[in-house]
């Protein structure tokens, strides 16, 4: 909300819309169930209904998400004009992104928050981390910029996926959250000097969500055993709130929390609020300055905004060694570093902030003058440049022009000549993209005395064959590898024998295609058997009559994806251009695309989108027709 607030206050033109999930639940505020909520006049909340409408923990959000990113997707396209960008925060909103940008063309920006590999790496695996690595894999790989809070999760964290990133990784700290509240309202600081046999100690503070990574339980057991601490300093643990409707883990925790302090070492000595507000907290971070120390235990925490929290209230800290709480402290200065599996190490550190008046005094002058480096303002400028150069980016005139063949390229003998003409003047790449084998793809283009590419993409997407040092024509091996990927050629051809479906002459298959004739039921009889038997292809009907079943990785856009990134662009460079449904993932996927005019009707659901054009004529006139109203320039005589 504030990062929203402040990127809305930052220009005049910046309008921003949060999008979240619409539920109701009865202990929580109403306006969850609103479909719109108006914060400011430019920023404001749009809530998208789901299957159900309950309050849902993240990790049950997974059966929702298909029916969001439908709803997400039609909500964009009532839109008077689309968003200049997406900002998605974790990976299924980035799965959501990655559709939107796929059906409108719109970039996005991916911030990751708790990445799953070093919650594994740190021995957190809850039985989910598997898949949710796979989606960040994905997430990483696909966004057009990453922004991170911390150069550690630039350097280390995201480069632990071993994935390309889509976009540059930038490093953004956010500001520190804003706490509406006056501290002296609170009734929690007062309520603590009737639960502590001491109450004039000095405090150790903690404030995390009771989860096993967040370590609350190791804190007390290193407080338990230091009785020097014990007659230093009494321990208070915020651990969320205690709303009678805990997730499992969360149940587990606080009992535990409970049953240690429950013991008559510990007894008046440590205080477990159950519920509190932000005027609490307000109380509590002034009472903990006060010649105390904020404690972050965490086996691993992303970032660490209650360290910037504290350093706002002037509290010295100690801090897990793992993640983004480290590099806080080396740029405020306000604390010291310790590993969170050395209870010793966490005693020893809270003794020696304590226990020493100096030290105390020099952290929290360093946490008054150095926490305004976190702010919003800062953040927010910071990202609208990341965006502004995404946005220039997806509108400036495709570099790679990938066109169908047959109907697209051919059907026209004055357009096929302007079009070669218009390819000898022009030095931007060009690729065919076509269901025909490489023989046959040539044989047409030599026909129709069309140019040579410089790659070809046949086999409906499931070869590229590009000419190698000595100019032979070759095919990719690397490619080819890919879609080895969940194919089994031997399986899916056994599983639709018995249907009734008539083959196409053995010539047209290939190790990673199989083509049919038949009709759209056909097809879907085909991707039925295929889901039954829980086997993974691409099925593609075309022209009315053509069944391609394809590896699941191969298709059009795929390997036009693969061309373009191994000339260093990607599929936002691309323009394609077609006639057909197996031209259908193409036009769909590249930055920009061409319909010619003779276009066949399998792309009448094309969903309008910036950068796919229609064009009013047929065959290779309507290519460059295409080229010319996307920016390329055509001559008009050759156009013609």
């Amino acid at each position: 909300m504030e990062a929203a607030k402040a990127q809305a206050g930052s220009s005049p033109a910046s309008h921003v819309i949060i999008v979240t999930r619409k539920f109701t639940e009865a202990h929580l505020p109403a306006n969850h169930a609103l479909d719109r909520e108006y914060v400011s006049d430019r920023v404001a909340i749009r809530r998208i209904a789901t299957v159900s409408d309950r309050y849902l923990e993240k990790e049950a959000l997974g059966a929702e998400l298909p029916e969001f990113m439908r709803a997400f997707c039609r909500y964009l396209a009532t839109l008077p004009a689309l968003p200049d960008v997406i900002h998605a925060h974790f990976a299924d909103a980035a799965q959501v992104a990655m559709e939107a940008r796929r059906r409108f063309g719109i970039p996005f920006v991916y911030t990751p928050h708790a990445l799953a590999i070093d919650k594994r790496d740190q021995g957190l695996d809850d039985g989910t981390l598997n898949a949710r690595i796979v989606a960040e894999s994905k997430a990483i790989a696909e966004a057009d910029a990453l922004i991170v809070s911390t150069r550690d999760e630039a350097d280390r964290q995201v480069r632990a996926y071993g994935v390309e990133a889509g976009g540059s990784v930038h490093c953004i700290a956010p500001g520190v959250p804003q706490r509406q509240c006056d501290p002296a309202a609170s009734t929690l600081d007062d309520r603590l000097n009737e639960v502590f046999d001491r109450p004039t100690l000095p405090i150790i503070l903690a404030i995390a969500r009771p989860v096993a990574k967040k370590n609350l339980a190791g804190l007390v057991r290193a407080y338990a055993a230091d009785p020097r601490l014990r007659e230093q300093a009494n321990l208070v643990i915020l651990a969320g709130q205690d709303d009678g409707r805990p997730s499992p883990e969360e149940d587990t925790v606080r009992r535990e929390l409970r049953d240690l302090c429950d013991t008559p070492l510990l007894r008046r000595r440590v205080a477990l609020p159950p519920r509190h507000d932000a005027a609490d907290v307000a109380g509590l971070y002034r009472r903990a300055a006060q010649g105390g120390v904020f404690v972050n235990p965490a086996f691993h925490e992303p970032f660490g905004l209650t360290l910037i929290e504290a350093a706002e209230a002037g509290v010295p800290v100690v801090v897990t060694a793992h993640g983004g709480p480290a590099e806080i402290v080396a740029a405020i200065g306000h604390g010291i570093v310790i590993d969170p599996r050395d209870p010793m190490a966490i005693s020893e550190a809270c003794r020696t902030v304590i226990g020493d008046a100096a030290l105390h005094a020099r952290f929290h002058a360093a946490a008054r003058a150095n926490h305004s480096l976190y702010n919003w303002t800062r953040y927010a400028e910071r990202a609208i440049a990341v965006y502004a150069g995404l946005s220039r980016r997806m509108h400036r005139p495709p570099s790679l022009l990938a066109c169908d063949i047959d109907n697209t390229l051919t059907g026209c003998l004055r357009g096929a000549e302007a079009f070669a003409q218009w390819r000898r003047s022009d030095d931007m790449p060009f690729v065919v993209a076509t269901g025909r084998s490489f023989a046959d793809a040539r044989r047409v283009l030599a026909q129709w005395r069309l140019p040579d590419p410089d790659a070809f993409i046949t086999d409906v997407g499931t070869r590229i064959i590009r000419r190698d040092a000595s100019g032979d024509w070759r095919s990719c091996p690397d490619y080819a590898a890919t879609l080895d990927i969940d194919w089994n050629l031997s399986a899916v051809r056994a599983v639709l024998a018995p249907l009734d479906i008539t083959p196409q002459p053995a010539a047209t298959a290939g190790p990673h295609k199989l083509s049919f004739f038949g009709t759209a039921e056909d097809a879907e009889a085909i991707r039925d058997t295929l889901r039954s038997a829980g086997l993974s292809a691409h099925v593609i009907f075309s022209h009315g009559r053509l069944i391609d079943i394809l590896a699941p990785g191969g298709g059009k856009a795929a390997a036009i994806d693969a061309y373009a990134h191994s000339v260093g662009l990607t599929l936002a460079d691309c323009v394609a251009a077609g006639d057909s449904g197996n031209d259908l993932d193409m036009l769909e996927r590249c930055g920009a695309a061409i319909v010619v005019g003779n276009a066949g009707h399998e792309l009448a659901t094309l969903t309008p989108r910036c950068g796919l054009y229609r064009a009013e004529r047929h065959h290779a006139a309507g290519v460059l027709e295409g080229l010319e109203r996307l920016g390329i320039t055509i001559d008009a005589k050759i156009a013609a």
